[in-house]
């Protein structure tokens, strides 16, 4: 197993990882690291094909949004953490246990912060998919220790490889701080190197003594890890759509108009509670998507075309 300058295990709390050159060229097909990459591709391009995901590295996503899957982020990983803490002796995980390096836990109540304030527990609840997920991640770390290999494996991996562009597109696309407020939970500060500590957590995966049955539960419980994140997303897609509607419509928060959205006095009636209070704005775009309206708006311009031919001739 390649070697290690330091590490939480061994080093004082605050410092970086730090790691020597390690290969791959030994690595087996029955390697439970390749049987992971190989048995979860198909799950991952269909995580990456989410219209959720699509949207968000095409840097759509509205802030309100991105607020909820940082929500999602931090009662999934709460139960992650938990799990991993209560089996960081189990040798079945116990290899695996890099708690100053990987735990998102402290990360993401910053990121929390930063989002809701200092009362943000008070102002958030887990969703129905998540619940499910962090439903069978205590059943797993309870009952099933090793099949919680899997769960760590699909969520860190995931987070120091695209989980990396996402925080890139989430910064700019929500304008938030070159400081990265609001997108600590992409930071690993006590990772000096992602490419050489995944290859060192496939080392460690790797060394784990499992037998050929165990592994292939492994692997359907990735692909299982998988399909809760995709159903997550698509939670996340239909609020997503329902956010659209409501800015279509003319509500709040979102405004389409040009100009400061706090100095329109139908935006300031709204939150005043008065509901009949409605932009013209909206309701102009409103009026001509309908079908009706856009084939007067077409007659009018055929109409004045035709003027205008005429007087020209």
């Amino acid at each position: 197993m390649p070697s290690v300058m330091e590490n939480s295990e061994g080093g004082d709390e605050g410092e970086s990882l730090r790691y020597e050159e390690m290969e791959d060229d030994n690595v087996s097909p029955t390697d439970l690291s390749e049987l992971l990459k190989e048995g979860t591709k198909e799950s991952h391009d269909r995580a990456e094909n989410t219209q959720f995901v699509k949207d968000f590295l095409k840097g759509r996503i509205k802030k309100e949004l991105f607020k909820l899957a940082t929500t999602a982020l931090y009662f999934t990983y709460c139960a992650l953490e938990e799990e991993m803490d209560r089996n960081k002796d189990n040798p079945v995980f116990a290899p695996l246990y890099f708690p100053l390096e990987l735990h998102r836990k402290g990360a993401l109540i910053k990121d929390m912060k930063y989002f809701y304030g200092e009362d943000w527990k008070e102002k958030i609840q887990c969703s129905d998919a998540t619940q499910q997920y962090v439903d069978r991640i205590h059943h797993v770390g309870q009952h099933e220790p090793e099949l919680l290999v899997a769960h760590a494996y699909t969520r860190y991996m995931g987070d120091l490889s695209g989980g990396q562009v996402l925080k890139k597109v989430a910064q700019r696309a929500l304008k938030l701080p070159i400081t990265e407020e609001g997108i600590q939970f992409y930071t690993f500060e006590n990772i000096s190197n992602a490419q050489k500590f995944k290859q060192l957590y496939r080392a460690r995966l790797n060394a784990l003594d499992l037998d050929k049955n165990c592994k292939e539960r492994i692997v359907e419980e990735a692909n299982r890890a998988f399909r809760f994140n995709m159903e997550v997303f698509d939670e996340l897609d239909k609020i997503g759509r329902s956010l659209v509607e409501e800015a279509q419509d003319g509500g709040v928060p979102v405004h389409d108009g040009k100009g400061d959205i706090r100095k329109c006095p139908y935006y300031a009636d709204k939150l005043a509670g008065n509901a009949a209070a409605g932009c013209p704005y909206h309701t102009v775009v409103a009026l001509a998507k309908q079908p009706i309206m856009q084939l007067i708006l077409a007659a009018c311009v055929a109409v004045a075309a035709g003027a205008a031919a005429w007087y020209v001739m």
